[in-house]
């Protein structure tokens, strides 16, 4: 493309991480108007805006999205002509950061996550957790470059990004041995003797497991409630009370955590999609992730 002024691009790429003008310009050691005036231009090199107000701040237009991706591979390839002049190594690993919503199974999530290690390349992986709409927010901000959730991100938050279904798994119920060998009875009617540790009330699985629950009549006594799916589990491994988790990855529960099964419902089911900014996914190691999750994991 001729005319495009590439310090005007790193410019509007620290926009783009930084998610204002004021932050970028702080970083950048420039007034907000000059940084605001390289953004003008290169617009004006492009024919587009790359920019749209959101809220109190601003957002990537769809062009800024094509664009924003475009800089990230300049970048890296700078980088690489950088070390290849001087000798050093190229294979520096792909960076691949990820936010899974705390309410997911950690036994999914490294299942779901473990292609991506496997790619030709090195990857350098990063994991948080927290709630669905701070870790969109930071998917939004380019902060991440995929989040794993449970529910669809909704509409109505205004963020640029697009929901994936991965796959969906019934649920199975778990309880560690001693309270599995003092409550026998059969299976869905153990779950209204034994204490139980369920997904916080604001989930979506809840509300699918309390209406199973009610259409078989049990009565459940509720030990528990818990946003983070591995404390819930360290309760159930101690013997508070039974808990559910995905049937799919039912075996790596019970070995991992040294629980019995309680049995096993698929008229209660757990959708994993996979949230990004790109509507055709290009990076490798989310590729790798979806791919892998609808052909083996969710098969």
């Amino acid at each position: 493309m001729r005319g495009l002024n590439y310090n005007h691009l790193y410019y509007f790429w620290v926009v783009a991480r930084e998610g204002s003008v004021i932050g970028a310009a702080k970083v950048l050691f420039l007034t907000p108007q000059t940084v605001t005036g390289q953004l003008r231009a290169l617009e004006r090199t492009l024919g587009g805006r790359l920019f749209a107000p959101a809220g109190r701040g601003i957002a990537l237009t769809e062009l800024g999205h094509t664009v924003f991706g475009y800089a990230q591979e300049i970048g890296r390839l700078g980088s690489e002509l950088q070390a290849a002049v001087t000798g050093r190594s190229v294979d520096r690993p792909l960076p691949f950061r990820v936010g899974a919503v705390d309410a997911l199974s950690k036994v999914v999530v490294q299942r779901l996550l473990a292609p991506a290690l496997a790619l030709d390349r090195a990857v350098q992986l990063s994991c948080r957790e927290g709630p669905l709409e701070e870790l969109a927010a930071d998917l939004a901000l380019h902060k991440l470059d995929l989040v794993l959730a449970d529910t669809p991100l909704a509409a109505d938050l205004d963020l640029r990004a697009f929901n994936h279904l991965l796959g969906e798994s019934g649920i199975a119920f778990f309880a560690a041995p001693a309270l599995r060998e003092c409550h026998p009875e059969p299976f869905p009617e153990v779950l209204g003797r034994v204490p139980l540790l369920l997904p916080a009330s604001r989930g979506a699985l809840r509300g699918a497991i309390d209406h199973w629950l009610d259409r078989h009549d049990i009565r459940p006594h509720i030990a528990g409630e818990f946003d983070d799916s591995s404390l819930m589990k360290s309760f159930g491994k101690a013997g508070v009370g039974a808990f559910a988790s995905p049937s799919v990855v039912a075996d790596d529960i019970a070995r991992q955590y040294g629980v019995a099964l309680l049995g096993a419902t698929d008229d209660v089911r757990e959708r994993f999609y996979a949230i990004s900014t790109e509507r055709r996914v290009r990076h490798p190691a989310v590729a790798a992730v979806a791919e892998r999750a609808r052909t083996e994991l969710f098969a």
